[in-house]
């Protein structure tokens, strides 16, 4: 390893500065920085090694861009991953690149931006990244917001390219670059403003988005192992959970969602999507993310979660259990029914059936299972005409959705392929629920303020479905028996 102390790089300190060539001007409510401690600053630092590693969807992301300059033939084709974003004045929330741009080139840091040029060759892709605010400059320790003294080293052009195995250009010669080329451009928009701003938007950018979401429909077996990881991190974020829900009962459902989101943190990038810690009547509201409410014995929590793992692709799970470990006969006429419906779901997916399979399966097995409790009257084959939809009171939502880097994933695709016929290789939610509010008088008043929802990943296979997330217990007994033998082994937390 070299010392830099022998051979110091000029600082980059701009000219113009307004106080004086003595000092060095680094924002509002800084004060100026002595032009002798910049130097200073840039003096005594060891280079770091060069690392061999290589991101490990490296290939598979050479494989997608290779396609994508394939699709795109005639133009050239911009993705940017997004910058960071203000959470309040200052500070910013913690960066998560887009996923388009993820799945392109497997990089997870802000502003980079890829470009794939028109041409013959497939092989055209460049990511643009930033330099880096090393010891070369005096961002390094005036910047809190990018400068490395502060928030860590970032790869810079060279280390990118070695580690994501893609040709790299700085980022300050993207709007120049841009700017010569010749012929018509796509752009992914919507994610990085300023990138946005370089490109006349063009009916190409609609085109470019439904391709990637299209494409991104079919998971390959990498997609599928990360899926895997993501959701076997979350069925052991669902057991922390369940040995904690004792203390939850004093401390409410802020706490439910705390233990699950640690295992997120623990052992991937992060929660997909806020977690849903819904107890008592608020399970009856989707998408319940205030987390605020009390935790009561007797009740039922709805827990809605998944892990993003260190590859972003995320689980989306949801279990709904008896915090007293055993549901009521109530509750368990409910939740029997929606298992009952989640089983028809399931049984209905394989490859060449319509999205909608799902759907009307477990809705057939509720609206009967309504009639059966009296909340609906008449035949089920008239309820469930689309000129009628009265179940749609209780059961409120669609029960499939697309999975993968997104929560609801390939969002983008044109509706006569995302609502198609299924393929091998897709990952769906099957997620029926009934939702009876407290105050809704059409409701047995024994059934008023319960909600149940169970939701499971799927994978469709050659031949039929996987549930990836089949570890986790669903059925009544199973899943008392289960809380009862997580409560063996002691409390997960006690809090005063």
């Amino acid at each position: 390893m070299s010392d830099a102390s022998s051979s110091v790089p000029e600082p980059d300190v701009s000219a113009d500065s307004p106080i004086s060539e003595n000092w060095v001007w680094v924002g509002p409510h800084r004060p100026a920085v002595p032009r002798v401690l910049v130097e200073q600053m840039a003096r005594g630092w060891r280079d770091e090694p060069p690392s061999d590693a290589v991101h490990p969807s490296a290939d598979v992301a050479r494989a997608r861009r290779e396609w994508l300059g394939a699709h795109f033939a005639e133009r050239t084709v911009v993705v940017p991953a997004g910058g960071l974003k203000v959470r309040a004045n200052d500070t910013d929330y913690r960066f998560r690149p887009g996923s388009d741009f993820f799945y392109l080139t497997g990089c997870d840091e802000p502003d980079c931006v890829l470009v794939i040029t028109a041409g013959p060759s497939t092989n055209r892709a460049t990511l643009y990244v930033p330099s880096r605010r090393d010891y070369h400059t005096h961002e390094f320790f005036t910047d809190s917001r990018y400068g490395e003294l502060w928030v860590g080293a970032r790869r810079g052009v060279t280390e990118a390219e070695a580690y994501y195995a893609v040709p790299t250009a700085p980022l300050e010669y993207l709007e120049k670059d841009l700017a010569s080329l010749h012929g018509e451009t796509a752009c992914v928009r919507g994610i990085d403003p300023r990138v946005d701003a370089l490109l006349e938007p063009c009916d190409a950018d609609v085109d470019l988005a439904a391709a990637l979401s299209e494409h991104r429909l079919v998971k390959d077996d990498f997609e599928v192992t990360q899926l895997e990881g993501a959701i076997a991190s979350t069925v052991r974020g669902f057991e922390d959970v369940v040995r904690a829900l004792p203390a939850a009962v004093g401390h409410g459902e802020r706490l439910v969602e705390g233990v699950f989101n640690m295992r997120a943190r623990v052992e991937g990038n992060d929660v997909g999507y806020d977690t849903i810690a819904a107890s008592g009547s608020h399970a009856t509201t989707l998408h319940w993310t205030r987390n605020d409410g009390v935790v009561r014995h007797g009740d039922l929590l709805l827990l809605d979660a998944g892990v993003e793992c260190a590859n972003l692709y995320t689980a989306d799970v949801t279990r709904t259990l008896p915090v007293s470990g055993v549901f009521s006969p109530a509750q368990r006429r409910v939740y029997d029914l929606v298992l009952a419906a989640q089983d028809a779901g399931i049984a209905a997916v394989r490859p060449g059936v319509p999205f909608h399979a799902a759907h009307d399966a477990a809705m057939a097995v509720l609206v009967q299972g309504l009639v059966d409790l009296g909340i609906l009257d008449g035949d089920p084959q008239v309820a469930l005409r689309r000129d009628r939809q009265l179940h749609r009171r209780y059961t409120l939502h669609g029960v499939s959705h697309m999975l993968g880097l997104d929560v609801h994933d390939c969002a983008q695709a044109r509706n006569d392929v995302y609502l198609g016929d299924l393929a091998e290789g897709y990952v769906l939610t099957v997620e029926p629920g009934l939702y009876f509010q407290p105050h809704d008088t059409t409701v047995p008043e024994e059934y008023r303020g319960i909600g149940v929802r169970i939701e499971d990943d799927v994978l469709v296979t050659a031949d039929g479905a996987r549930n990836l997330s089949a570890a986790l217990p669903r059925r009544a007994d199973e899943v008392e028996a289960w809380m009862a033998s997580l409560w063996s082994r002691g409390p997960l937390l006690a809090f005063e």
